[in-house]
């Protein structure tokens, strides 16, 4: 197995753990440095973090994990992952079709950068568009 795809299978081992959720397996994929950096520009110091976030803005949540498409920057690994969310808002709607954009880089082994984006706060903010 190459490098890089050694690089996206640490991505989605990471992604794996997160929605299990076990957020002590998934920071094992991640540097003890790591910078994570959610939508609204909301900086994670961990993947505890992450799950306690998700926590209260959803009941649930959960991936449907699309492509992951990967270059190599040198002395890092960038590895997008995109797809769709899926789950359940705090009120007990259910939702799906929600998409999400994550970046990641890696370097030697470890996650050391993850950007979130998704279509969450738009959805909360006008539960119309939802419905496409």
């Amino acid at each position: 197995m190459s490098e890089t795809n050694k690089d996206v299978q640490i991505v989605s081992n990471f992604l794996e753990a997160s929605m299990a959720p076990d957020p002590v397996r998934a920071a094992t994929f991640m540097s003890e440095d790591v910078k994570i950096t959610f939508t609204g520009g909301r900086v994670m110091p961990d993947p505890l973090a992450i799950t306690a976030f998700n926590g209260s803005r959803y009941a649930w949540v959960k991936k449907a994990l699309g492509n992951f498409d990967w270059m190599d920057r040198g002395d890092h690994t960038v590895v997008y992952s995109n797809g769709t969310l899926y789950g359940e808002w705090p009120d007990g709607r259910s939702f799906s079709g929600n998409r999400y954009l994550d970046r990641f880089e890696v370097r030697n082994g470890k996650i050391t950068r993850m950007d979130v984006w998704n279509d969450s706060a738009e959805w909360l903010l006008v539960p119309e568009i939802a419905k496409g």
